[in-house]
């Protein structure tokens, strides 16, 4: 029988799936060269159609936390489907997910489950300018909030690889109440601003952690305005720490929206505030939502096994592996020559190929375009190791990366660094 290969797959995708893929970085636009199709994992690894396989530091840009098909959430999956997939009405396991959400983020009274971390976003920013009656939202370069209308322009992440600014087929109109300002610079807002959304750690532009004072900066500042803060935890949300962000920052803020890690690797999207700002939303409230899938009891019962064993001994594993990683690839590159830094908040790590960390989306701009990072990632491909297909994303260390893998992602940084 013929072997499939990568390059046959890709070429049926292109027939059928605009650019041959359902998410546009997926495509290697930015890095050149032809995407390996996965056809299953397994804790730390992805293994291709051609049988080649790598350790995965992409996990679904954030959802494996536990490392691909763990056990317990796949039990999990199988058990509710079992039972159906999708009711259209109240299910337990949504109930259940949504009191172990608030249970972990002080100040969070209620959560709306929705599909997917655009869904959240959009939603959260419907219900912001809902309760407070104002029209404006502030977004900071590079930070990216998923494909929304409004939400789009200076996105970074997908967007910035595509080298776009937004989107063609966004309106005018559609972004006319969208300010942008600069990360880590406290911007002023004025009364008609309804609400200020933020990736309280930066992850969609390399990953840039906030300046000290910036996120405090902002909750005065909206306090003082009368607008509101909303925290995008779609990536930090359960993976920073138990709390989130909030908890890690100690910043609270009034919305927050959250995607990936609660799914347990299936489609899945919540936001969440207090118990008086959610009493706008329907059925409530006059601010509507709604989705046939919304609360699906497969991605629920994924996301509370996932959450489970999300204790705060994982989250010192995860920071301890990506500590690990972190101090072997500086070392790796300083013992190359190479002039790159590896930033880390937690459990998270980035990758920049200039001589200091930015602070910004014009300052990480400079270095993700400077050509190195593809080099880099094709090489450490070679060597069976995958990272994102584009300059401006994070690492994700999994829980079921251990010290073989550390050891061998290592060596590989100091094979393929050596010929940079």
């Amino acid at each position: 029988m013929n072997q499939p290969t990568n390059e046959a797959f890709f070429e049926r995708a292109r027939a059928v799936i605009p650019g041959g893929v359902n998410s546009p970085v997926r495509a290697f636009g930015s890095v050149g060269g032809t995407p390996y199709f996965v056809e299953r994992g397994e804790g730390p690894y992805v293994f291709d159609v051609e049988g080649r396989r790598y350790i995965d530091y992409v996990m679904s840009y954030g959802p494996g936390i536990l490392g691909h098909a763990h056990p317990t959430v796949t039990e999990a999956i199988a058990a509710a489907a079992a039972q159906g997939s999708s009711f259209g009405a109240p299910t337990p396991s949504e109930v259940l997910l949504a009191e172990e959400m608030c249970r972990r983020i002080d100040g969070m009274d209620m959560v709306r489950l929705v599909n997917s971390g655009t869904e959240a976003t959009m939603t959260a920013i419907r219900l912001a300018r809902g309760a407070t009656g104002r029209d404006t939202i502030m977004k900071f370069a590079g930070n990216y909030h998923g494909h929304s209308d409004a939400l789009l322009v200076a996105g970074g992440s997908g967007v910035a690889q595509q080298g776009l600014k937004g989107s063609e087929g966004v309106t005018a109109g559609a972004v006319a109440d969208t300010v942008v300002a600069p990360y880590n610079v406290v911007p002023e807002i004025d009364d008609s601003v309804a609400v200020v959304v933020v990736e309280p750690v930066a992850a969609n532009m390399g990953l840039i952690e906030p300046q000290p004072g910036f996120l405090q900066g902002l909750r005065d500042a909206c306090d003082a305005a009368g607008a509101l803060l909303m925290f995008d935890e779609v990536i930090t949300g359960f993976r920073l720490c138990p709390g989130g962000a909030a908890e890690w920052s100690g910043v609270r803020p009034d919305l927050w929206a959250f995607g990936k890690v609660i799914g347990g690797g299936l489609p899945v999207g919540a936001f969440g505030a207090s118990r008086e700002l959610m009493g706008h939303l329907a059925p409530l409230g006059p601010v509507y939502q709604a989705g046939t899938l919304s609360g699906n009891p497969l991605a629920t019962a994924a996301g509370l096994a996932q959450l489970s064993l999300l204790t705060p001994e994982a989250y010192d594993q995860l920071t301890a592996t990506a500590t690990a990683l972190q101090d072997g690839m500086v070392a790796a590159f300083a013992d190359a020559g190479v002039t790159a830094s590896v930033p880390r908040v937690g459990p998270l790590l980035g990758l920049f190929f200039g001589p200091t960390l930015p602070t910004d989306f014009d300052e990480a701009k400079a270095i993700c375009e400077n050509g190195v990072y593809e080099r880099f990632f094709h090489g450490m491909l070679e060597q069976g190791v995958a990272l994102a297909p584009g300059a401006y994303e994070a690492l994700f260390p999994s829980l079921a990366h251990g010290r073989a893998e550390v050891e061998a992602t290592i060596e590989a940084v100091r094979t393929v660094a050596a010929g940079l």
